[in-house]
Order: C-alpha cells, then sequence, then structure tokens
C-alpha cells in the first residue's frame, strides 16, 4: 500500500495516520514544495522532486510506503502522479488530505470563495510575464490573486516580499497588497498596506506569499483586513 498523507500547514496528523505510519516500511518527507512548521517525532528520510518523479510504485506492492507531503496532498503535480501511477499499475494507494495555503489565506479575511486563479513567482523572473498576466486576468474577474514566491529549502533560499513586490512593480503594479510570511507556524505574520509600505517591512524568514486584494471588496474582508494594516 502506498499512504499519500498530508500533513497540512503545520503537521496536523491524526492518530490513525501516526497508526499507519508506525506500520510503513519506509516513510518519506518531500522536501521541495514548502517548508516544515514544527517537527516530526517519527524518523523519515527527506527526498527531493527528482526523487519523487522518478519514484517506482511497484515497491509498494507488498510493502507499506508513505509520502508525507507538507500542505495537502495534491497541492502539487508530483503526487498526482504518484498517485496515477498506483491506479494505472493497480497498486493500492490511500490518500489523505489535509489544510493547504490555498485555505488557510483565510485568516488575512479574504473569502477563499472569492480567489481566481494561483500563481507564483520564480527566481528567475526578469522575462517571466505569466505570473502577472494572472493577477490581471484575476483582477478583470474581481477576484483575489494568491501569489507564491519562490523557495528551494534544501539550500535555504527564498524569494523575498520585496523581490516578489519588486517583480509587480516593475510591470505596473501600485496598489494594496497582503504580504505573507510563515503562515501556520506560530510565528506567523501578515503585514496589509500600499505595495511601498508592505515591500519594506521585515517579515522574518521564508517561505513567502502575496496576496493581492480585488478591487471590490465585501465589508467583512474590509473590516478584518484592516486588523492586519502596516501602521
Amino acid at each position: 500500500m502506498l499512504y499519500l498523507i498530508g500533513l497540512g500547514i503545520r503537521n496536523n496528523l491524526s492518530l490513525e495516520v501516526i497508526n499507519i505510519l508506525k506500520k510503513c516500511k519506509k516513510v518519506y518527507l518531500e522536501n521541495y514544495t514548502s517548508v516544515l512548521q514544527g517537527s516530526l517525532d517519527i524518523k523519515v528520510e527527506k527526498v527531493e522532486r527528482e526523487f519523487v518523479e522518478s519514484y517506482d510504485v511497484s515497491k509498494a506492492k507488498n510493502e507499506n510506503i508513505a509520502f508525507l507531503i507538507i500542505g495537502d496532498v495534491f497541492a502539487a503535480t508530483t503526487h498526482i502522479s504518484l498517485f496515477n501511477d498506483c491506479k494505472e499499475k493497480n497498486i493500492d494507494v490511500k490518500v489523505f488530505n489535509n489544510s493547504s495555503i490555498i485555505t488557510a489565506v483565510g485568516i488575512t479575511g479574504l473569502n477563499p470563495y472569492n480567489f481566481g486563479k494561483v500563481t507564483s513567482i520564480p527566481f528567475d523572473n526578469k522575462n517571466v510575464e505569466t505570473s502577472f498576466k494572472i493577477l490581471e486576468n484575476n483582477k478583470k474577474i474581481n477576484a483575489h490573486t494568491l501569489i507564491l514566491l519562490d523557495l528551494n529549502p534544501k539550500e535555504g533560499k527564498f524569494l523575498s516580499i520585496k523581490e516578489g513586490i519588486e517583480y509587480l512593480e516593475k510591470r505596473g503594479f501600485k496598489g494594496k497588497m497582503v504580504g505573507i510570511a510563515r503562515l501556520g507556524s506560530d510565528d506567523f505574520v501578515i503585514k496589509y498596506g500600499d505595495c511601498s509600505k508592505v515591500k519594506e517591512e521585515d517579515f522574518g524568514k521564508g517561505p513567502y506569499c502575496l496576496v493581492i486584494p480585488s478591487d471590490k471588496l465585501h465589508f467583512m474582508e474590509e473590516e478584518v483586513l484592516k486588523k492586519w494594516e502596516v501602521q
């Protein structure tokens, strides 16, 4: 059996999952889509994208193997590929979903139902226009935009809030936004305001993301957003 287990944004493992992990011959922790908030009290082997993408699910034919995934299981295509490979090869697979950044951003006050397409800004973004086009398209339908900022946990590299904002400013963006760091941890940071102000704030260590609110906000969204406003 192959187990695909979401850790949530803060390692939320049920008693059922903990008992399953005790029966697994191998427990892998993917180490490339996000950063583990907190610690795990189990023995795991950290693996990178190349390992997951080339993993032979047939190894789970006669033994229990688990992949621990930060956030939700299906937040990255590599995990969907594992699930699909199991189905194609008649390997038993069980999925445990969990919370992800896509729903957790609701703490800003912005309703997850009002978000448009999610995008990201990579480290090498000089000639990348897709991220900004997605923001523009979301604005046209009065939808909020979640922008994930690139990271490389293995090397401890994170595209900063300032760098993400500067990418947008170079393409003509002006206006209010939300900067977020380490959502799910005890010391998470959320700051809302004009991009010029948010850009200069200290967010501490990563990972980071940005949220660009719609130009048309529900009164409750406005009320909560103000709680995070930069003074």
